[in-house]
């Protein structure tokens, strides 16, 4: 009797087991279902910002304390059209800033950024790169200056824009090697460069070229081979975005590569260098 109670008992406490099981594990799928819910609801629009001072990927309207055009911008339409929620491309102030506004999650999207380790931290890449660009040294014309590898930049004095980056790899050699002013604008790093005051500047070579014409200094500075390095630009997406969800990431790739392969972003890229050499005439 004894014997039969107790396997009566424990079947009574195994039924209690598994229904209480039961019941938390449709909780966890209603919370799941409800989280995912909302994250889908509350996904209706994005906001992109970038460096502002990098025609002819990105550069601040004329006109417009706000808005910013060129390439990346026309890029972000094409990905807004295909994904069907509007990109709202906003200048929020020089590059250090607009990665900030991305890293606390006021706003969504880089468009356009290279890849470092540190920015995984507060945003997500999203692959493949749309497009690709050349960092090079610039330096003063008709002065000697001895450079063909990284290495030959350590005597010297430079000078670039704050949080920029230029791939992983020379990023983390330049911290330990070389010697770099950091400024707030590519305009005053190109004076300071015009003026003496450093040996050269590291930029990138298409927006460097737009400055150096505009600020008229392209017969005074000129960029020289080889470049320091060729990285992609990719999109990136705040990790404290509403949005950002492996599902959503995974159609953002999937649209990034279409706008690659059927050659969308080219021809972005072709299109912001009229446009450039247009309004800064």
């Amino acid at each position: 009797m004894i014997f039969r109670v107790a396997g009566w008992f424990q079947r009574l406490v195994m039924m209690c087991l598994l229904g209480t099981l039961a019941s938390v594990q449709a909780e966890q799928v209603q919370s799941d279902t409800t989280t995912v819910g909302a994250s889908e609801h509350s996904c209706t629009r994005l906001t992109a910002t970038g460096n502002p001072e990098y025609p002819p990927y990105l550069w601040q309207e004329p006109g417009s304390r706000r808005g910013l055009i060129g390439a990346n911008k026309t890029i972000m339409q094409a990905l807004s059209e295909r994904l069907g929620i509007p990109i709202e491309v906003i200048y929020t102030g020089p590059w250090s800033r607009a990665q900030e506004e991305v890293r606390v999650g006021r706003i969504d999207l880089i468009a356009g950024a290279f890849f470092t380790l540190p920015r995984t931290a507060y945003m997500d890449y999203i692959e493949p790169a749309f497009l690709t660009t050349r960092s090079v040294v610039w330096k003063r014309s008709l002065v000697a200056f001895e450079y063909s590898e990284w290495a030959d930049l350590i005597p010297y004095e430079g000078a670039t824009v704050i949080n920029n980056s230029f791939g992983q790899s020379f990023d983390e050699f330049a911290s330990v090697n070389l010697s770099i002013d950091n400024v707030t604008s590519l305009p005053q790093a190109f004076r300071m460069l015009a003026q003496g005051r450093v040996d050269y500047v590291l930029y990138e070579e298409y927006p460097g070229l737009a400055y150096a014409a505009e600020l008229d200094l392209d017969f005074v500075i000129e960029q020289i081979e080889p470049p320091v390095s060729s990285e992609g630009l990719f999109l990136t997406i705040s990790r404290r975005s509403p949005c950002n969800t492996e599902a959503f990431r995974a159609e953002l790739a999937r649209i990034m590569a279409e706008l690659v392969e059927d050659g969308t972003a080219q021809r972005a890229l072709n299109e912001g260098l009229e446009t450039w050499s247009l309004t800064s005439q």
